[in-house]
Order: structure tokens, then sequence, then C-alpha cells
């Protein structure tokens, strides 16, 4: 039975200001629990919120970012429910009024299979994105039959970002959630650190079969990392199309995905927006945005990763979707520019950024800002790669000593004695020897067609490497042995 996949994100982005959405209070941390809530944080009678112009200032930014409606009159409401990690018993949120409005992005996927080429593209339509406090957090792991509250967080500025329900598969919203982590960290307006929940998707997914009216969702709640938000999409459409196959129906409720365990489980019913009983918070005036702010966040822009990608394919020479994998996260296009520039190839670059160095850094969950190997490295190994100093192979040698600590490219080349062996008569001494030593072999390349002799040269250069401990200069070998060989 074939099915459909519909997908959503609601994306809460953590805006990097120095004080909290409505209040004083500092943002910061790892600071010690309960010590960073003031009293307009707490809801505390008599206290009056007072709007933080930069939060509106970002917000405003990312809608410029993603060529949305900037709402110039937005409000405020508050959001009504109980939640222990909620001190006021209500979120300041928007509503009616959000302050972005309608805006696209446009996603670069990767290619199906063994296809090869650019991949395709794909809109991704977003809603809304609305201003809004953030809640307290619970903690359950150091207490033992009880919940501890920290309330730190409360009061922090978020956007949440709403998409429409726009994606067919989790490669789609993982492909989105990135590209939306590359537009927000490349205007500055968040961290991007998705540990420390500076960054979190809300992910509704639901199913139906073709040509039917969208199906019942479910909304799996707090995924911090791209990782966890794949498996946890997987994992829900397989349980639907299992609840529907077996003549069930699909309830609509909010469920929590362990990354541990590749578990999910059911949290509490889905409420609707008329559950909340939002009404308009009578302590905010409404927000203004002038024509004047608006051409001040435009002139202020900085390069959005659409821009970087075109840059990088015009100046770089680069495909589309090298380009768009280098230019995304801005750490990484940070990286591969200084290793271009230091080794002045960017195609290499390019290739050692996307191949042995995400190998590792993906093997040892590292980001690319602790990568042991700098951008200035990479670029001095790239250049003793091109001026022959080195083999490809002796690269990658180099490059775990690298990694490993063990100094600079041209420190551990020197102290391991790995320069290429270049020299053509020490060179010549060396086949010579493999040739008079392996007589029944060089007969039988002698007498075989020329398709043959491809293959079978292959040993004699085995033969020569193993001699030189793989330092002998690939082409100039090949080409010797030819010319030996007959």
């Amino acid at each position: 039975m074939s099915w459909e996949v519909v997908i959503g994100l609601e994306i809460h982005v953590q805006l990097n200001t120095a004080s909290k959405l409505f209040s004083g209070s500092k943002l910061s941390t790892g600071a010690e629990p309960n010590t960073q809530a003031s009293l307009v944080d707490l809801g505390m009678p008599g206290t009056l919120p007072v709007v933080n112009r930069e939060a509106v200032r970002k917000a405003a930014l990312f809608g410029l970012a993603i060529n949305a409606d900037i709402c110039r009159h937005s409000v405020f409401e508050r959001k009504n429910y109980f939640y222990p990690d909620l001190p006021k018993g209500y979120q300041t949120t928007q509503l009616d009024k959000p302050i972005v409005g309608a805006g696209v992005v446009e996603v670069q996927l990767a290619p199906k299979g063994n296809e090869g080429g650019e991949g395709e593209k794909k809109t991704v339509r977003i809603h809304h994105a609305h201003l809004e406090e953030d809640a307290g957090k619970s903690l359950h792991e150091d207490f033992h039959g009880m919940t501890g509250i920290d309330l730190n967080r409360a009061g922090t500025p978020l956007i949440e970002v709403v998409t429409e329900p726009d994606m067919s598969n989790a490669e789609e919203a993982v492909a989105f959630a990135k590209k939306l982590h590359a537009i927000v960290t490349s205007i500055g307006i968040c961290d991007g650190d998705m540990s420390q929940g500076n960054m979190r998707f809300d992910v509704n997914v639901s199913i139906r079969k073709p040509g039917e009216p969208l199906g019942t969702r479910t909304e799996t709640k707090n995924l911090n990392s791209f990782r966890f938000m794949e498996r946890a999409i997987k994992l829900e459409v397989e349980r639907q199309i299992d609840v529907l196959e077996d003549g069930g129906e699909i309830v609509q409720e909010t469920r929590l995905y362990n990354g541990d365990t590749h578990t999910a489980r059911s949290m509490r019913s889905k409420e609707d927006a008329n559950d909340y009983r939002y009404f308009p918070c009578p302590d905010l005036l409404p927000v203004e945005i002038t024509d004047a702010d608006l051409d001040a966040l435009k002139a202020a822009m900085p390069e959005l990763p659409g821009a970087r990608k075109e840059r990088f394919m015009a100046d770089y020479q680069l495909s589309e979707y090298d380009a768009d994998l280098l230019s995304g996260d801005l750490a990484t296009a940070a990286f591969f520019e200084g290793a271009a520039k230091a080794g002045n190839d960017a195609k290499l670059a390019a290739n050692w950024v996307m191949g042995e160095l995400a190998a590792r850094l993906n093997a040892e969950e590292k980001p690319i800002t602790d990568s042991p190997v700098s951008a200035e490295q990479l670029g001095q190994l790239i250049a003793r790669l091109k001026d022959g100093t080195i083999s490809s192979k002796i690269a990658k040698q180099v490059f775990e000593a690298c990694w490993a600590g063990e100094g600079d490219p041209d420190v551990i080349i020197e102290v391991k004695g790995l320069k290429q062996m270049s020299d053509s008569g020490e060179l010549e001494k060396i086949v010579d020897d493999i040739i008079a030593n392996n007589a029944p072999q060089v007969e039988d390349y002698r007498s075989s067609d020329d398709d043959k002799k491809k293959k079978k040269i292959g040993f004699f250069v085995g033969q020569a490497m193993k001699a030189t401990q793989g330092k002998a200069n690939p082409q100039q070998l090949n080409q010797l042995l030819k010319d030996k060989l007959g």
C-alpha cells in the first residue's frame, strides 16, 4: 500500500541577545540554577515587562533574510496553560499579528542514490515566525521520584518559525533544518548550538493515501540534532503506517523521542489553539516597525548562505552541490576559504573538507570549530601535495599525524621522512632491481595486450611502493615502469 508522508516543522530559535525578552536578566549558558530569573521573569505582582528592542531587530532581520513580509504593527498575546516550569502560568507570545509573515526558504537536496548530479531544489514555505519567551527547564536526572525546576531560561527570547507542511520525507526535513540553521547563524541572530537547546525542532508528521485530505498529525517535540530528527521522523512514519494498516486510528498527540534508545512515546494529547485561551497581553504595547528600521536592517544584512553559494561557484569554480555543502554552515565556509587560500587550490580544499575532514569530524562527533586540524594546516598539506613533496597516500598519513597533534604538516613530513622520492636515478635503480627479480611477471606483462598491461603494471607499482615505503612519485614511477618494461 502506498502512503504519502506530510511533514511540517516548528523551530525554536534562541536569539543571542544580552538580556531576556521582557526583563534585564542576563543570559549565559551554564549558570547556577535559578540565578538568572528576575521578578519580571517570574511574573510577580507589580512588575511590568518591557520589550527587548534588540530581540525585535533580530526577528525582523530573520524575516528579511527569508524574503518574508514584516508586520509593521505586531502585538503580543498571553498563551495560558499550567506547567511547573512556566512560572507565570502563561507564556507571552504572538498569535494574530506575528512580527514575521509568509516567506520562503530554498533547499538544495542531495542527489538520489548513485545518480550523481546536483540533486533537486525544493522550496519550503514559511507560514510565519513569531516572537515569544521561553519557559524554564524541568530536571529529572538528578532527582529520584521528584522533578527539579530551573527557571534561568524563563523569559529567554525566541523566534518560533512555523513552516507549511511542504516536506515529504525525513531527508527533505533535515535539509531544510540545516538550511535554516545556516541562515540564522549567518545573520548572527543565534549561535545554533543545538546541544544547549539554542535551536530546537518540533516535527509534525501525518500520512495519507494519494489524493486524500491531510491525515491526523502528531508532534514530536524538542529534537536537538539533525540525526535525531531524521531518525524520529522515520520512526513515526513507520508507526503511523503500522497503526493504519492494522485498522487503527492516529491520535493527535505530542510525542517525545529518546535518541539513546531510538524509541518514542506519547507525552500528552495535542491541544488546539482555542485550548490555550489566548488574549491580548494588557501589559505590552504593539511593536511598530518603520521603513527606516527596515532600511537600516537591509543595509546591515550579512552575506546570506545563498549569496555565499553563488560566490563559491563563481570564485572557486565549484559545482552547485559542492558549493551548497560548503557555504551552508558559516564555520565550514570560513574553514574552506582558509584552507583554499593557504593551499592555493580551492578544488583540493573542497575535496579534503568534504571528504577526509568531514569523515573524521563525524566519526568523533566534533563540530568543525573543534577540528584538531586547522584550516591553515590543511592548506599547508594541500600545498605539499600540489608541489609534489608528498603523494596522496602519504598526505592521508600526514593528516592523521596532524589530527593527533604531532605538529604542522611541514614538520611532520620532515621529522618522519615522508618526502616523496622523485630522484630519477634512485627510482630507476629500484625499478631495475624489481624487473630483474620478477622475470616471470615481466615475461607475462610483455606478452599481454595493451588492455591487460594496464592491469598487470599494478604488480610492479606495488613492489616499487613497498620498496620505497610509499614515497615514490606515482606519475614518475608509472612512466619509468612503462619505459623499462616496454
